[in-house]
């Protein structure tokens, strides 16, 4: 029995290496400078992989070696300083080996550079919305009191640095290839998490508070933008997509959107036109 048990615990092992192996696991083709947060992914598996293997194995030896045998008696050790500190330091190398790495990632993670071109990411039950600055190169000031149906972000109408923000609803994000980009990231309602999978871009949105990230898009195309965070019954729903251009392409795309200033005046004529109409 305790041989067979043995055994089984091995062919645990080979299974769970080969499955990590030969299965398709492996993360998306990166598109941005976050190579390291890759790293720090790998390094992860090595070492709990490594511990999880040498556990297994080690349980199985004991399994095998101290099987019950007729006449034998098991020995009382209730305390081993040398096997206590082994485990102590082994544990404290290990967990600083895990942490270490990803702390220095995350440092650089939220250290964004001074010319990062800032977009700002509104999630809300269960869509995206976008703003960018516009020509003045400066975000008017928001108000959770002004959002609206035709105010997704919350500007301040009355803020005149906040008039020609560029504002996207329910559209693709388009962000130029080679720049920094400055994500922040704001919630309406919620906790949601904006994850661009291809761009190792991943940030919860928790209300009342403001994240942020950086990242830098290093191969033109098309990535979807996923909600990684269950926020409700629209949560599968919740999609988008970032669109990477070349220079000339997303000039191209800026020049169609609309400012908050053109949007609240749309918003007002169509409000005027429906208030005039005759009632049928």
């Amino acid at each position: 029995m305790a041989l067979a048990l043995a055994i089984v615990l091995s062919l645990i092992v080979a299974g769970s290496v080969l499955f990590h192996v030969l299965s398709p696991w492996w993360m998306t083709p990166i598109a941005s400078n976050w190579g390291g947060i890759d790293g720090t992914v790998l390094l992860t598996f090595w070492l709990t992989g490594g511990g999880f293997i040498a556990i297994v194995l080690f349980v199985a030896y004991c399994v095998f070696r101290f099987r019950h045998r007729p006449g034998r008696r098991a020995a009382y050790q209730p305390e081993n300083n040398k096997v206590e500190w082994s485990l102590a330091i082994g544990t404290t190398v290990a967990v600083a080996a895990l942490l270490g790495p990803g702390l220095f990632v995350w440092y650089q993670y939220v250290t964004v550079p001074g010319e990062a071109l800032p977009v700002e990411v509104m999630g809300q039950q269960w869509q995206w919305s976008y703003r960018l600055p516009g020509k003045d190169g400066r975000f008017g000031t928001t108000d959770p009191r002004f959002i609206s149906a035709e105010n997704p972000m919350g500007l301040n109408p009355n803020d005149p640095d906040g008039q020609d923000d560029l504002v996207i609803t329910g559209g693709d994000l388009h962000v130029p290839l080679g720049k920094h980009v400055k994500v922040l990231l704001r919630s309406v309602d919620v906790i949601h998490d904006f994850y661009v999978p291809e761009l190792r871009a991943k940030m919860d949105l928790v209300p009342g508070l403001e994240s942020y990230f950086w990242f830098t898009p290093t191969k033109t195309g098309t990535y979807e933008v996923l909600c990684a965070a269950f926020c409700g019954i629209g949560h599968p729903q919740m999609r988008g997509n970032i669109v990477v251009d070349n220079e000339s392409d997303y000039q191209e795309w800026l020049q169609k959107q609309q400012t908050f200033a053109e949007l609240s005046g749309h918003a007002k004529n169509a409000a005027l036109s429906q208030r005039n109409s005759p009632e049928k």
